[in-house]
């Protein structure tokens, strides 16, 4: 594939031969191999190698069209400029997007340290002594029927006729491994964990099997719950699928198109506890895959949310920034429409709590590990969810697994009933997290 130097001299080129005069191109290589396993035996290997570029071009009654293609040689580059610039006419007449303000602003590090990969062989002996190691563990485990390790080189590029050239690139590694049980008279059980890195090399493989096991492991003995308001206790994975779930809260698109919990004059308002502050940061050092520019060019940044429970900030395009009269976020997606979405959420205790608490002292508190079914469970616009869930009733330290049940209430509410954070975070894809302490929620038993 042509170099970003090439891609933009080519794209300027043959905007000036269409008379072309104002366009946009982003675009992303990516390079992975991912392999699993299945009972001692490879069970499949995927290799591929990805690339597209998304074209935006304004014509002079300043509408825009898009277009997506694979081919970035000048033939395919001249072919997408002339597709988007002839939908062009057929383009949107009102908050027509338009290029970020910061698309030229220089960006204090932008990434260039892809890690080499390992051979297809390495990556399948290593998984291969992953799923032998979890099986090992306890003869109740019969299989891990769900596994993956996987490595991936990523870059991204973003131009524009106003003299924005931006690149990067990085590479990521990751594993995930999922085992069940099988026990006589017994419903079969489960547990999982994931681990990414930069490379296959500090990718954490040993630790992602011994929480696989010990998870599953505790899950053995298991038993109903009694439907009730109980303390709960969410770890990061789960609180952070909460959020996520309910990220039209912060997203100035949604809001904007009426599909938010939130409003535009909302900013200020206390909406959580105040123990509680969110920020959205791509460039947090936990962030392995960070991405210093969104899909506009936007340098990405730390933004403010919630801090000590009071909405600060929402996540913004720049054409939601230009309509809400403030700067772009570093969180827009380009596309037939463009889009908002979070990059990294970053969860922590803004001040100190009344009390502290402790799973190793607490009496009849529910610890929710891993939350299921949000795509069913979910009603985002009316802030409620209904989840099953995966977890333990805890008593002074001591983990009984629960059979099953589901968690329910109002996630605004939830917010308010914060009572207290943990201070040690934990890692998850969608970013880092403590263990939070809600009070009242609601568990319904079997």
């Amino acid at each position: 594939m042509p170099n970003i130097t090439e891609i933009a001299n080519n794209a300027k080129e043959k905007a000036s031969k269409l008379g072309i005069k104002k366009f946009d191109i982003y675009g992303s290589i990516i390079d992975e191999t991912s392999v699993q396993v299945d009972q001692g035996q490879p069970k499949q290997v995927k290799a591929s190698n990805r690339s597209g570029v998304t074209v935006r071009v304004w014509n002079q009654e300043n509408t825009m069209g898009v277009t997506s293609t694979t081919d970035v040689d000048p033939q395919g580059l001249e072919l997408a400029l002339k597709t988007a610039y002839e939908a062009s006419f057929f383009g949107v007449k009102e908050n027509v997007p338009d290029f970020s303000p910061e698309s030229t602003a220089s960006i204090a590090y932008t990434p260039h340290n892809k890690v080499p990969q390992v051979p297809v062989a390495e990556l399948i002996n290593s998984l291969l002594v992953a799923e032998k190691e979890v099986l090992a563990a306890h003869e109740a485990i019969k299989g891990v029927p769900y596994n993956g390790l996987a490595q991936r080189d990523i870059e991204r590029f973003y131009l524009n006729s106003d003299g924005a050239t931006r690149t990067e690139s990085h590479s990521l590694a990751s594993i995930y491994l999922y085992s069940k049980t099988e026990e006589d008279g017994k419903k079969p059980r489960s547990g999982s964990a994931f681990r990414v890195e930069r490379g296959l090399n500090t990718l954490d493989i040993n630790g992602c099997i011994k929480e696989t096991a010990e998870k599953t492991i505790s899950h053995l003995n298991y038993e109903k719950i009694k439907s009730g308001k109980y303390l709960v206790v969410f770890s990061a994975d789960a609180f952070l699928s909460l959020l996520g779930a309910f990220s039209n809260l912060f997203n100035a698109q949604s809001i904007l198109d009426n599909q938010s919990l939130s409003h535009a004059d909302d900013l200020g308002k206390q909406i959580a506890s105040p123990l509680l502050s969110v920020d959205d940061d791509a460039l947090h050092p936990a962030n392995v895959g960070a991405e210093s520019f969104d899909g506009e060019g936007t340098p990405t940044r730390r933004v403010s949310l919630i801090s000590n429970g009071v909405l600060k900030s929402f996540l913004h395009s720049a054409g939601t920034a230009k309509r809400m009269n403030t700067q772009p976020t570093g969180n827009a997606s380009i596309g037939a429409k463009v889009s908002v979405s979070p990059n990294f959420y970053h969860v922590f205790a803004a001040t100190s709590p009344a009390q502290e608490l402790s799973l190793e002292t607490a009496e009849n508190v529910v610890l929710i590990d891993d939350l299921q079914a949000l795509h069913a469970g979910v009603k985002s616009l009316q802030g409620s969810f209904s989840l099953p869930f995966d977890g333990w009733l805890v008593n002074n330290g001591v983990r009984t697994s629960i059979e099953s049940a589901t968690v329910a209430g109002d996630f605004l509410e939830l917010l308010k009933s914060i009572v207290y954070m943990e201070k040690e975070v934990e890692l998850t894809p969608g970013g880092v997290c403590p263990k939070i302490w809600v009070d009242g929620l609601s568990i319904t038993g079997e």
